[in-house]
């Protein structure tokens, strides 16, 4: 009881980490929230790694990023979804630049079809960009974590991964996966004392990257979509006070509600929210 009290009314402040000398690996560097968390971090003494396919956005983050300050960086093309390439540019990574203590898993991707529009491809290929990428990144670095019982891993995951919600069956599953496994590493870290290694889940709503699509939310005031910068500005921070689940904008603590209520509850709230309507917009004619 004493925790949950503390933790809603934030009793006392967080710790807050330092980054200087961190290793920092990100990816899907090229574009999106992974650049603008990039350019965050590089004035804040970090060596950053950036993994993507889209080789001149990541060197165009790369550049960015040493203009705002950043001394080491260090570019990669790496197609997460095959695990023997993630473990081959891991070897890389730790011979060329040491052991990773932050991995930032961002890389994602949001086709936006109904269940019965999706070919099996398109949903095996959902889940080998949202979810087994982070299997292969957390199997490559947490290890050498473990060694030294210090670490921090930050996935990406979704609001969607909270419920299950219109035009998201894949996406949805694919990011509630997500939220499972780091908890159950997380679990698996505390009750194996190794709690110098740090956990942060990131559920946002959408975030005006290419993702998106050009989605646009009909309730700004309750389910705003986020600049990138701002969303990015949000993670570091989440990260700097090793906060377990970040989870923007607010009331996406709603759909965590969802066991306590009737299905019906949830379902008036995406149409209160237009939710399908927007999705039906957003990705309806691509």
């Amino acid at each position: 009881i004493f925790l949950i009290i503390e933790n809603a009314f934030c009793l006392f402040s967080l710790r807050k980490k330092y980054f200087a000398g961190e290793i920092v690996l990100i990816t899907g560097s090229a574009n999106g929230i992974g650049r603008q968390v990039a350019l965050k971090l590089a004035p804040l003494g970090v060596t950053l790694v950036l993994w993507d396919i889209d080789d001149e956005g990541n060197k165009e983050t790369s550049r960015l990023a040493q203009q705002n300050g950043a001394n080491r960086v260090f570019v990669y093309h790496c197609d997460c979804t095959r695990r023997e390439e993630v473990y081959e540019q891991a070897d890389k990574v730790r011979k060329e630049v040491g052991d990773v203590t932050i991995l930032i898993n961002n890389a994602g991707t949001l086709i936006g079809k109904k269940f019965c529009d999706l070919t099996d491809e398109e949903f095996e290929k959902t889940f080998r960009i949202n979810f087994f990428s982070q299997v292969w990144t957390c199997k490559a670095f947490l290890p050498a974590m473990v060694a030294c019982n210090r670490g921090h891993l930050v996935s990406t995951a979704s609001g969607g991964g909270l419920l299950g919600l219109y035009r998201q069956s894949d996406y949805g599953a694919s990011k509630a996966a997500i939220i499972s496994m780091m908890e159950a590493i997380n679990s698996e870290l505390y009750h194996g004392g190794k709690r110098g290694i740090k956990t942060t889940i990131i559920c946002p709503y959408f975030i005006s990257t290419r993702l998106s699509k050009g989605f646009k939310t009909a309730r700004p005031c309750l389910f705003p979509v986020y600049d990138p910068e701002y969303a990015a500005s949000r993670i570091v921070d989440a990260i700097k006070k090793e906060k377990f689940y970040l989870i923007m904008p607010p009331a996406v603590y709603l759909l965590g509600l969802k066991i306590f209520l009737p299905r019906k509850a949830a379902l008036f709230l995406e149409s209160y929210v237009k939710f399908p309507e927007s999705m039906d917009e957003a990705f309806g004619q691509k």
